[in-house]
């Protein structure tokens, strides 16, 4: 088990790989995550099952920092996970039993306490919800975070915010998560672009407003590259065009702001964004962007489940 007391690598001679890590998928109606984009075009794009829901991800970057002191290992997000009891799972679409997010981090030699920072976008709980045990775990006793030895680190307005959740968006939020993160003592309140806790020389956030306040994006910088966590601001291809936004949006208007503004400076400086919600694809480069309209996407490869890439 990793010591909690960890000393972080030094910043010169640093390694960044970012790995895409498979958690638990879901099944959502795609009038839904396709809000303003009527059906006859957006099934164009992602392919509808029977009853009009598409196929999501619900995907982590996993960040492995070595340096000569060691490896430190940054988990952006946790998915989903497994722990909705079985009704709320069909409702959402939440087919695996088991939690996929800690299977497929086995599948690569590394456990929830090998981890050392779990960084959250934001608390929905299609974010949050895999720092969680099971359902069958919970119902045994288990009601422990997972990831013991991480601190969590996510955005301060965000953590309001799901502490004081909209009527129309109190469902997103998993009851009584907040204390849980408080009560950890590990919780770190990001409220600018780093944290001197968060490695600031190689992580740093943008924040937006459209989808929910305060959705927090690491930016990861390596040697050659920079990489972002989209989130839910641009959730995958699809969403990459400018115009659209989700129904689950709480001002869509301002997501085009922030997408246009996130492009402003990905395109000319290359960056890679990482899409969480993509069921084929871990992360593309948006090559350019002409009157608010998407072009060109070299994407990173498609169908990724455990693949690896060095910025």
């Amino acid at each position: 088990m990793k010591s909690p007391h960890f000393s972080p690598p030094n910043p010169a001679n640093l390694d960044v790989t970012v790995t895409a890590i498979e958690g638990n998928r879901q099944w959502l109606d795609g009038g839904s995550m396709f809000g303003n984009v009527p059906r006859p075009v957006w099934e164009k794009w992602v392919t509808p099952d029977a009853i009009g829901r598409i196929e999501l991800a619900c995907r982590a970057m996993l960040v492995r920092i070595s340096g000569e002191s060691g490896d430190t290992l940054i988990l952006c997000e946790a998915g989903i996970g497994a722990f909705f009891d079985p009704a709320m799972a069909e409702r959402y679409g939440v087919r695996e039993k088991d939690h996929r997010l800690v299977a497929n981090l086995a599948a690569l030699g590394i456990t929830p306490d090998d981890i050392d920072f779990v960084i959250l976008s934001h608390l929905h709980f299609d974010h949050a919800g895999g720092i969680l045990p099971t359902f069958s775990e919970i119902q045994a006793g288990n009601k422990d975070l997972l990831f013991r030895n991480a601190k969590y680190v996510t955005g301060m307005r965000g953590f309001a915010r799901a502490m004081q959740p909209h009527a129309r968006d109190r469902a997103s939020f998993i009851p009584g998560m907040t204390d849980q993160l408080k009560a950890s003592g590990r919780l770190i309140l990001v409220d600018g672009e780093t944290h001197p806790e968060v490695l600031p020389d190689i992580c740093s956030f943008r924040f937006s407003d459209g989808h929910t306040p305060g959705q927090m994006h690491t930016v990861i910088k390596g040697a050659n590259a920079k990489m972002v966590f989209a989130g839910d601001l641009v959730p995958g291809r699809a969403w990459v065009h400018v115009p659209v936004s989700m129904g689950y949006d709480r001002f869509p208007e301002l997501v085009i702001n922030e997408k246009e503004a996130l492009y402003a400076v990905a395109v000319p400086e290359h960056w890679w964004l990482f899409y969480t919600h993509d069921a084929s694809c871990a992360a593309s480069r948006v090559e350019s962007v002409s009157e608010g309209t998407r072009t060109k996407i070299r994407s990173w490869q498609e169908q990724p489940s455990l693949l690896s890439f060095r910025l």
